[in-house]
């Protein structure tokens, strides 16, 4: 899965997340788990992935199903190739900073927003079906989960989110929600995109239809060598017998074989259907050629599962390193909206957080940082016309450089994005866009010195980026 093109050349975050509740099946490994994996591997791909425990919490009330199953899916991920000196892997509920954003996000979600998410409505239209009270069986888990998806993708600022087109929907939530906190407390979140890949492969289960748990018709991704067999078999075909010629379209055996087979492969099987060959010699030939991907990844996943504190020790390390930034910015996001330490009261709302608290911040992280001085800030905001603007202030709140208007939140946040990733000399197509401080536009005659205001503005940017 390649990610999608984005308006500026810089590395791309990508963001994935693992609910955990269920046994990983063949569908999962060729619809998300390899193509997740090879895009990680892009020279210009930071990837997070993280097991959903919190998410699972929604969908089951056994604790040792979520126990298991989140063993069990991050012993899939390392077996298949995740490489943890690579990406940033994560359980969910090892990062403090995810709930606690959570309800920031929630004081500036509006709750219409939220009666359109599609699992809601669902469930609404299901009790009314029945003749049911609309709010039987409906948890305020499953009203709020958009906005906990939110908070796991805007704690990282993502940019990409590999997604199912089930999932859009809560990606364009995160979206509205990241623009409200930008717009009540100055930009601090990237808006993230959604990506769905159209060349992703749907396998399809035993009976042909979509291979999915709710229909009872999956192959499980480390089913043992005799029980793979067994399932393959079984899978449904036709009453054609050798000989007579077969078709590949719609053919569910052909399908799952083309997903594991190289194109040689596929070609030779289908001149094989078109020949005649029977369905078991075609079983055969497709248990084999899965077999031949999956045996050394069984044997590494098993390996896995006999040594679960392994498994918990790369969790760990994983929570460690999302946290050396995950927690400096929850206390930048903190200052932001006024959970600040009170004997800085008398400093006003603007003023940045103290060396103090970047410095808790940091240690909590598990960081060797250094206390940071006050940082400058990005202010993101509506004119009275309907636009929307933003300034870059220093520490002490002087302006450094100041946007034109924008036709949507979104626009300005992506030149937010683009100074803080290059800076300002390395962006000269958004300087038609701003005025220096002290300067008017491009530092235009009988303004203050651009050079020294173009500098000032580079160190602060420069100083963003330092801060992560």
């Amino acid at each position: 899965m390649s990610p999608i093109s984005y308006p500026y050349s810089h590395t791309m975050r990508v963001l994935t997340g693992i609910t955990t509740t269920g046994t990983p099946h063949l569908g999962n490994y060729v619809g998300a788990i390899r193509p997740a994996l090879r895009s990680s591997q892009h020279s210009g791909v930071d990837a997070y992935f993280f097991l959903a425990d919190y998410h699972a919490l929604i969908k089951t009330d056994d604790p040792a199903r979520i126990q298991r199953s989140t063993l069990e899916l991050a012993a899939t991920w390392l077996a298949c190739g995740l490489d943890t000196e690579r990406v940033t892997f994560y359980r969910q509920s090892d990062i403090a900073e995810i709930p606690e954003l959570t309800w920031l996000l929630t004081c500036v979600c509006g709750k219409g927003l939220l009666n359109r998410a599609h699992a809601y409505k669902a469930a609404l239209d299901k009790n009314a079906a029945s003749g049911s009270d609309p709010d039987e069986g409906v948890t305020a888990g499953l009203f709020m989960y958009p906005v906990l998806m939110a908070a796991d993708i805007l704690l990282f600022n993502a940019n990409q989110v590999p997604v199912g087109r089930d999932q859009v929907q809560h990606i364009e939530m995160a979206r509205d929600i990241a623009a409200s906190f930008n717009h009540h407390y100055g930009a601090h979140f990237t808006l993230p995109e959604a990506v769905v890949d159209a060349q992703v492969a749907t396998l399809p289960g035993l009976d042909g239809r979509k291979m999915s748990k709710s229909y009872d018709n999956t192959i499980p991704l480390f089913a043992p060598p005799e029980q793979l067999k067994k399932l393959i078999f079984g899978i449904v075909t036709d009453s054609l017998a050798p000989g007579q010629p077969k078709q590949t379209e719609g053919s569910a055996l052909f399908q799952i074989y083309q997903a594991f087979a190289s194109a040689d492969e596929s070609a030779a099987l289908a001149r094989a259907y078109a020949q005649g060959i029977g369905w078991a010699d075609a079983k055969q030939m497709l248990f084999e050629r899965i077999e031949l991907e999956i045996a050394p990844l069984r044997a590494r996943y098993q390996a896995l599962m006999a040594q679960p504190h392994e498994v918990q020790a790369q969790l760990q390390a994983g929570a460690a390193k999302a946290r050396r930034s995950a927690t400096p910015f929850a206390q930048r996001l903190r200052h932001a909206v006024g959970l600040r330490p009170l004997a800085g009261a008398e400093a006003g709302a603007d003023s940045a957080p103290t060396d103090a608290a970047v410095g808790t911040a940091a240690a909590l992280a598990g960081s060797a940082l250094a206390p940071k001085p006050a940082l400058p800030t990005f202010k993101q905001y509506r004119e009275p016309d309907g636009q929307f603007a933003f300034k870059l202030t220093d520490a002490r709140g002087h302006l450094l450089l100041q946007s034109a208007s924008f036709a949507s939140p979104q626009a300005a946040a992506l030149a937010i994005a683009r100074l803080k990733a290059a800076g300002y000399a390395a962006s000269p197509e958004l300087h038609p866009l701003l005025r220096l401080g002290g300067t008017s536009p491009e530092g235009s005659a009988g303004s203050a010195d651009p050079a020294a205001a173009a500098q000032a503005a580079e160190a602060a940017l420069e100083a963003l980026r330092a801060a992560g």
